[in-house]
């Protein structure tokens, strides 16, 4: 049973920088997912297993950095120039598959084990 527990989450005001962290209980292809009020969830960053593919959305280019420590098990998802649109629940998700990448790690489908997520405000 995969077991994935985030943190870092916060309210912060805009332009403002938040790190979240995704500790899980095994190295998987990882990914970070968000969910506004009313809004589907959505992608935001995926990192393969040793961090050889890294997928960003359009919407955090530039501003959002993922990265792994596979010693600690731990991703982290670094967010920079934070903007109110950003604001939503964001989860990780881990895919417990033995490969070291996958062609579709922005699908929300790819994914079968869900943090239980961690709340961003982003304040204008």
């Amino acid at each position: 049973q995969v077991q994935l527990v985030e943190s870092g989450g916060g309210l912060v005001q805009a332009g403002g920088s938040l790190r979240l962290s995704c500790a899980a209980s095994g190295r998987y292809i990882m990914g970070w997912f968000r969910q506004a009020p009313g809004k589907e969830r959505e992608f935001v960053a995926a990192i393969s297993r040793s961090s050889s593919t890294i997928v960003y959305a359009d919407s955090v280019k530039g501003r959002f950095t993922i990265s792994r420590d596979n010693a600690k098990n731990t991703v982290y998802l670094q967010m920079n120039s934070l903007k109110p649109e950003d604001t939503a629940v964001y989860y990780c998700a881990a895919d417990s598959s033995p490969f070291e990448t996958a062609q579709l790690m922005d699908v929300f489908s790819q994914y079968n084990y869900w943090g239980q997520g961690t709340q961003v405000t982003v304040s204008s």
